[in-house]
């Protein structure tokens, strides 16, 4: 919640100043896994599940002739993590196909969890990116 604030300028660093300082110490630690940039409470899961897992995240990318993305993977794996807001009806999902396979032309991989994934399975999205990253070493 507190990235979308923070995305949404609804607060600033000053006001995390404050709410940390009032928490106990021990939450300390989470200001720093803090970031703005996300859009969306599922990014922001997607992002530090992946961090734990070791991966590179690189958030909000742009990509020629394709635009921005949520999460960028160790370079080439692109994690779009879709609502039923923003990608609801057959003209949202021609335009994710065709970004799909324009990343694909450029030598990256997408995957597309839903918000609803993430949230009450987010294991599954570890599982399908380590098998990615595995299944990569294996061909290297």
């Amino acid at each position: 919640m507190l990235d979308n604030a923070l995305y949404q300028r609804l607060i600033d660093e000053a006001d995390l100043g404050d709410l940390f300082a009032g928490l106990p110490s021990k939450y300390a630690a989470l200001r720093p896994l803090l970031d703005g940039r996300a859009e969306a409470g599922s990014e922001s899961i997607a992002r530090l599940l992946l961090k734990n897992l070791g991966c590179s995240v690189q958030v909000q990318v742009q990509i020629d002739g394709v635009g921005r993305v949520d999460l960028l993977i160790d370079g080439w794996i692109v994690v779009e993590c879709d609502s039923r807001a923003h990608h609801a009806g057959w003209e949202a999902q021609e335009r994710d196909r065709l970004r799909d396979l324009l990343l694909a032309e450029r030598g990256y991989v997408v995957i597309r969890p839903t918000a609803s994934m993430i949230f009450s399975d987010p294991e599954l999205l570890r599982r399908a990116v380590h098998g990615l990253r595995s299944s990569a070493a294996v061909r290297r």
